[in-house]
């Protein structure tokens, strides 16, 4: 099926490993254009290289933290590539630890970056977005379930899954589309380190497979393909929705 990805540009955001990247290599592959955002600039310019360099990626050290950030985001897209089609907002993963445990500066800190950082970048995107354009927004299967010692992700991730679904709506008028797409166990980096944070890693992630109906967990690009479909035009009558690709694990809703 052909996606209609050619020559399309695409911001994403936590861009430099991890599912930002992946999802970047499936854009890229079907003849997308991207500019890669994060905060670690030498691992953002490897990135942008692998993906074929200043024709098909470019790369900008950033933090969606910043109030400018989003703006810059979009202004390189236009400037550079000359369009803009539409965003994967993604930002780390805030810092783990039950919710009783973790202090009111850490619960301000990822307020800031993690939930008005994402508001003010889909927002900032879909105001410069055409019809047809469209934002994922990556969450975690924590907006529909919580996960253990993971209190500030619990706190936060349903509160923006609401926000993305009523941007969505407001959006909607102009062609312009919201997705929120909920990974669950993906092997990236940030899973590697929640095992390691374990006493048996091992261990963890054998009962983490064991509770994914198809017994395994993700590859990064096993959710990159799905987050390319959501941003194409052939998923053009899809907004709203709150998506998992998690292998199964949420239970019905």
């Amino acid at each position: 099926m052909d996606l209609g990805l050619e020559n399309r540009v695409y911001v994403l955001t936590g861009a430099s490993r991890g599912l930002g990247y992946a999802t970047a290599a499936c854009l890229v592959a079907d003849g997308a254009r991207v500019v890669l955002a994060a905060r670690d600039a030498a691992g953002l310019t490897a990135a942008a290289q692998r993906l074929g360099g200043p024709q098909h990626a470019v790369a900008v050290s950033a933090d969606l933290g910043e109030p400018d950030c989003a703006a810059r985001l979009v202004a390189t897209a236009q400037e550079h590539f000359g369009r803009l089609d539409g965003a994967l907002i993604s930002v780390g993963g805030p810092k783990p630890g039950p919710s009783h445990a973790v202090s009111d500066e850490q619960w301000r800190a990822a307020f800031d970056t993690v939930f008005v950082g994402t508001v003010r970048a889909v927002r900032t995107v879909a105001d410069a977005l055409p019809a047809g354009g469209a934002v994922a927004v990556v969450l975690s299967t924590s907006a529909r379930m919580p996960l253990p010692g993971l209190g500030i992700s619990n706190g936060l991730r349903p509160g923006l899954a609401a926000v993305a679904k009523e941007l969505a709506d407001g959006y909607a008028g102009r062609g312009v589309r919201v997705v929120s797409l909920l990974p669950g166990r993906i092997m990236t980096d940030r899973n590697v380190e929640l095992f390691a944070a374990t006493d048996d890693p091992q261990q963890a992630r054998a009962e983490a497979e064991a509770d994914i109906p198809l017994g395994r967990l993700g590859e990064p690009a096993e959710f990159g393909r799905v987050a390319a479909f959501v941003l194409s035009p052939a998923a053009s009558y899809l907004t709203g929705i709150t998506l998992p690709v998690d292998g199964g694990a949420l239970p019905c809703p």
